[in-house]
């Protein structure tokens, strides 16, 4: 691994923050440089499961060359509904080192992609900054994408301001003991809503050129049947304490996946009516909703 003397301060900081890990609001306290892992299942350095171009993100993230995604196993939320339940939950996947992903990063930027998108990044983050530093000194360009399950610290989104262009975050739940249930995470409302203040402290609404973005926030909401997210109560948060012009896309594709199929509440697709309702409901309150 690459001397973190090298580094700046900031990543020196982020790694500290990893030994005893308070990295993310779990704050497991396990010393992940000794090999320990906490809830998120990964030691100091990430395991990335694929890396390139991706055409399935949002029209403002892919253009024509696509999303350089740069997919994370491990996971600090336990959703029992995941779709990529084998990366986050079984961390399938690679080890890598910050030079690795250094060229990853640089390797997705010379295919033509049009940002650099880490997707669950927030238990592995310090090797990305550092992987940042690196490559930016190597001539990365791109605008740098933060797609996270938003259970994010404040105290570590911090130390971000500057590294990451674009947040994603997904807000998933309102409630506390929906929260619970399914993602194992019963302050999921709390610090989420408290990290999407801090995202658009550091980037404001979503900026987009030609077609594509550049910076800002953009927010993910999944539709699960019967309300269990809390959708309204989530897009007036947004539109009270956040900005009336936040980005929105509201998501209707979830399906029961993993362990949902023991949970009859989540055991189906949500309506058409159900996802209208909350699509309806965001650009009454004037967001913009993403097609």
């Amino acid at each position: 691994m690459a001397d973190l003397n090298s580094f700046s301060e900031t990543t020196r900081q982020l790694w500290d923050l990893m030994n005893p890990c308070t990295l993310c609001p779990r704050k497991c306290g396990v010393h992940r440089s000794k090999s320990q892992t906490g809830f998120c299942g990964i030691g100091d350095l990430p395991v990335v499961s694929s890396v390139g171009p991706h055409f399935g993100e949002e029209s403002v993230l892919v253009g024509t060359g696509g999303s350089g995604t740069i997919f994370f196993a491990g996971c600090n939320l336990g959703c029992i509904f995941c779709q990529n339940y084998d990366i986050s939950h079984h961390c399938y996947g690679h080890k890598t080192t910050i030079e690795q992903l250094t060229h990853h990063m640089l390797d997705l930027q010379r295919m033509g992609c049009i940002n650099i998108n880490f997707v669950t990044p927030t238990h592995v983050i310090p090797a990305i900054v550092a992987a940042i530093e690196l490559a930016r000194k190597s001539g990365l360009t791109l605008p740098t994408v933060y797609n996270t399950g938003g259970y994010d610290s404040v105290e570590t989104l911090k130390l971000l301001d500057g590294y990451i262009d674009i947040y994603m975050p997904d807000m998933k739940y309102s409630d506390s003991k929906v929260a619970e249930e399914l993602s194992t995470a019963p302050d999921y409302p709390q610090v989420n809503f408290a990290a999407v203040k801090e995202m658009h402290r550091q980037v404001g609404d979503l900026k987009v050129k030609k077609g594509i973005a550049t910076l800002g926030l953009l927010i993910r909401h999944l539709v699960l049947p019967n309300n269990l997210a809390g959708s309204n109560e989530i897009i007036d948060f947004l539109t009270d304490e956040i900005s009336s012009s936040t980005t929105i896309n509201v998501m209707g594709q979830y399906r029961p996946c993993y362990q949902a199929h023991l949970h009859s509440k989540i055991d189906r697709r949500p309506t058409f009516e159900e996802i209208q309702s909350v699509r309806q409901y965001a650009l009454t309150k004037g967001l913009a909703v993403l097609d």
